[in-house]
């Protein structure tokens, strides 16, 4: 396997919309994200990934873009986005650019020229059908409710549009829409930016005939899933984009992929099939799913967890590479999710980040997770912003009578606002975050979990996360060694190796608020050096590895002797 530098990072996301206002008009900016910098330095960090800030409607929070190569005014000038690139890289940080090419906005100048006439040039840009007798192409569904489709009366066409009907999908098919893309893209890489992470990328590639979907209980509309995701000519494109564009630059690359297997996910990221770098998938993310897909609170196994994660470790092991993630702008914070945010919220924390960082591939973290930031309960649904929280709610109140204390408990677990409440920077007021009104409610809890506090503090989560991000620095085992899952059938422990040539990590993670016994009869005539742990007291266990006592959300990593 091949050495990379993007192998070695650590990725941040920022959600500027929710990182810091440097102006007070309650939305975070481009100057704001230089005024933290030296925080995220600090941190350790590799690479930032930005979320959009390109010029948009915002219908979809900047997902909806309107120009490719302008800043979205309330997030700054394109002058300060240079700034905001040079003064990364005087501190050894790379930026990652959102590439959101599978849709653009309703008001992007392409489109509308394509909905301007039939014979337009830029028609054949998106995908319009007509109707059948008086309805939609397909029985579709959007991932934001509603049919797929949306009835254009001046051309009496329909057009596609996965997500919001403010963002009409655009047609790969034709050559002209790949040809700007790519045009687009070798733009921004020539102004310097580090790579890219591809939105919803694995839906560029539609199945042409565009088949009626299958109804599942309990739905008005279609599961068209299977005729956009992992499309026929899906390699074909990312195979025409790499040579087009990112084979030119030493870059970063990762697609956001929904419904991508292990399989695929090797053919996305094999060395030899020059694609992409790393994928991100969303098996784990589903693990607490149900009948009503993200929305049922069903609960979740750590077998089902532990299942998931080693299965795409296993499969990526000699071809491809795994990005890591426990959250990003469209996930609860995780440790309300898998930890506890409650007696344990910091230790929970701190082991949550040691069981992903110490697998193989890229991790990722997301504003706010190295400080053990958590939910938010609003009471109110006039209190969200979040668009697919809105239409759910709507959905599930008005049409399907559901109780409003039922959806609003789905809300609080799973709603993507969760992760988009403000940065919290400090305990004055909106947590330091702006000087006006926040776009977006700040987490009451600012005042005992906010980045001042952490910084002070050497037991916080911030210095936790920052001895993990040293750690994997300093150790190729971490990076480049195998993984094998121990105690596969335990519901309480999450235990694994590293092995690199003669050097053996054991990874131990306790999920549960009591005490466990790891029973690690393998190791009965090992001993181990603790290299990382969030307990209090020296660990009694490390002179005899077959039976290790685990505190509460305990995480030991050991380096076996």
């Amino acid at each position: 396997m091949t050495k990379q530098w993007w192998k070695e990072s650590v990725v941040y996301q920022i959600y500027p919309r929710s990182f810091n206002d440097s102006n007070g008009d309650g939305i975070g900016d481009l100057p704001g994200i230089i005024e933290k910098l030296d925080y995220l330095a600090e941190l350790g960090i590799d690479v930032i990934w930005l979320s959009p800030v390109y010029d948009s409607p915002n219908d979809d929070n900047g997902y909806d873009i309107r120009d490719y190569r302008a800043i979205m005014d309330e997030f700054g000038t394109m002058e300060e986005f240079d700034q905001l690139l040079q003064q990364a890289h005087e501190r050894n940080l790379k930026i990652v650019m959102d590439l959101v090419v599978n849709h653009t906005s309703d008001e992007h100048a392409w489109f509308v020229e394509s909905k301007s006439s039939k014979d337009h040039p830029k028609r054949d840009y998106y995908i319009w059908k007509k109707g059948q007798n008086g309805e939609p192409p397909t029985n579709w569904e959007s991932a934001f409710s509603g049919s797929a489709w949306q009835y254009d009366e001046a051309t009496e066409e329909y057009f596609l549009h996965i997500f919001s009907k403010k963002q009409p999908d655009l047609n790969w098919e034709n050559e002209d829409v790949r040809a700007d893309v790519y045009d687009m893209m070798n733009w921004w890489l020539d102004k310097g930016i580090d790579g890219f992470r591809m939105d919803v990328i694995n839906f560029i590639s539609k199945d042409p005939a565009y088949p009626n979907g299958e109804v599942h209980e309990g739905k008005q509309y279609g599961d068209g899933s299977p005729y956009f995701m992992n499309g026929p000519r899906i390699h074909e494109f990312l195979h025409e984009m790499n040579q087009e564009v990112l084979s030119k630059h030493d870059i970063l690359t990762v697609g956001e992929m929904p419904g991508v297997t292990p399989e695929e996910g090797k053919l996305y990221t094999a060395e030899d099939r020059n694609e992409l770098s790393m994928v991100f998938h969303f098996e784990h993310m589903d693990v607490d799913g149900g009948e009503l897909g993200k929305w049922s609170l069903n609960g979740w196994k750590l077998t089902d967890l532990k299942r998931i994660l080693s299965k795409w470790q296993y499969e990526l092991e000699e071809e491809g590479w795994n990005s890591l993630y426990w959250n990003n702008h469209d996930q609860p914070r995780v440790v309300s999710r898998f930890g506890n945010d409650q007696e344990y919220r910091e230790k929970s924390a701190k082991m949550l980040g040691t069981c992903l960082h110490m697998m193989k591939g890229t991790p990722y973290i997301y504003q706010g997770e190295e400080l053990g930031m958590t939910n938010v309960a609003f009471e109110t649904i006039e209190e969200y912003e979040d668009l697919e929280s809105l239409n759910m709610y709507d959905e599930r109140v008005h049409q399907y009578g559901d109780a409003v204390q039922d959806v609003m408990e789905r809300i609080h677990h799973k709603g993507r606002d969760n992760a988009r409440t403000p940065m919290q920077w400090s305990k004055e007021k909106h947590a330091g975050f702006t000087t006006g009104r926040p776009w977006l409610g700040v987490n009451p809890n600012y005042k005992t979990i906010n980045a001042e506090d952490a910084l002070k503090n050497p037991d916080s989560v911030f210095h936790y996360y920052q001895q993990l991000i040293q750690l994997r620095k300093s150790n190729e085992t971490i990076v480049y060694g195998k993984f094998d899952l121990l105690l596969q059938d335990s519901e309480t422990i999450f235990a694994y190796t590293r092995t690199y040539g003669d050097d053996v990590l054991l990874v131990l993670c306790n999920f549960t608020g009591e005490e466990q016994k790891a029973k690690l009869g393998a190791f009965q005539n090992h001993s181990g050096e603790v290299v990382l742990t969030n307990r209090e007291e020296e660990h009694a266990g490390s002179s005899n590895l077959a039976n290790v006592i685990l505190e509460p959300f305990e995480a030991t990593v050991f380096a076996i002797k």
